[in-house]
């Protein structure tokens, strides 16, 4: 059974992004979408055009809004197979039901009812940490959204998480027949006292090459999987966080891998992770790793 992209739809501007970049990456790896529209049947204010002066029940615009991005989709690429739904539920909770059989879910920056000053949304935040599957938030510049840089951007932590993200940037970079940027930051710790520097030649240099290390072994098996993909691996000195936002304006779509940790929320965001979701210049996907 082929599992399709999940798509959060409320009918806000964020909403219409994800929707048309959702329909490219249904494209590019064959997939069908699925747009849920989910709330407690709550009125949102200027949904429906001006011009309709009746009154019109929740439940009949909660079938509007997943009717009118069906048509989006539809408009845009009409192959593509796409089913709705209107759930009478709130917003994060069904969509993590939603993931449970998803290839990823796909959410705006912010959706319908969000304070315009904030930078990411209440609901794709709460998704993006506790989803079990990939969960991609569409936000960013009109040439990383068309795809126009060319790149996939993978931020290298942790093998232990970083395993099944750096499978999903390999599929995604040769899904766009693109470059692979797999960067791992680093930094001298705080701690190395002055006799530890003192026992090594360049203790810089010799961070540097624990960093290239571990991208070599991090990316091995999957570049013997996708030996077409071109990928260049990049250790940098610096804040992970910094370095990534900075790196996010020449790319596509930034991977980060999630942290599993104890706890009623099954996944929680790291500080890089809740960084780029919400300064990143791109899209930003965060893949938890498989149980």
């Amino acid at each position: 059974m082929t599992l399709p992209l999940v798509v959060g739809v409320d009918g806000s501007d964020g909403s219409l992004l994800a929707i048309d970049w959702a329909v490219d990456e249904a494209t590019r790896n064959g997939l069908p979408l699925r747009l849920v529209h989910a709330s407690l049947w709550e009125r949102y204010e200027g949904a429906l055009p001006t011009m309709s002066r009746e009154r019109t029940s929740e439940k009949v615009l909660a079938e509007h809004i997943v009717a009118s991005a069906a048509e989006r989709v539809h408009r845009y690429n009409p192959d593509i197979k796409v089913s709705t739904e209107a759930v009478a539920a709130e917003a994060v909770s069904a969509l993590l039901d939603e993931g449970t059989h998803a290839a990823a879910l796909i959410t705006g920056s912010r959706g319908r009812g969000e304070l315009k000053g904030t930078l990411l949304g209440s609901v794709g935040l709460a998704v993006a940490a506790r989803a079990s599957c990939p969960v991609i938030v569409v936000r960013g510049d009109k040439a990383a959204l068309a795809g126009s840089h060319g790149r996939v951007l993978l931020g290298a932590g942790d093998p232990e998480t970083s395993r099944d993200a750096v499978r999903f940037a390999f599929r995604e970079a040769e899904a766009r027949g693109c470059e692979l940027d797999v960067v791992r930051a680093w930094r001298c710790p705080a701690r190395e006292t002055a006799d530890d520097r003192a026992s090594a030649e360049d203790p810089a240099h010799q961070h540097e090459q624990q960093a290239s290390a571990l991208l070599d072994a991090l990316v091995a098996d999957a570049a013997a999987e996708h030996p077409a993909v071109r990928l260049r691996r990049t250790a940098v000195e610096g804040s992970a966080r910094k370095v990534l936002v900075s790196r996010s304006a020449a790319a596509d779509l930034v991977v980060l891998g999630a942290r599993r940790r104890s706890g009623r929320f099954g996944l929680q965001l790291g500080r890089v992770s809740h960084t780029l979701l919400h300064h990143s210049a791109c899209p930003v996907a965060v893949v938890p790793r498989a149980v």
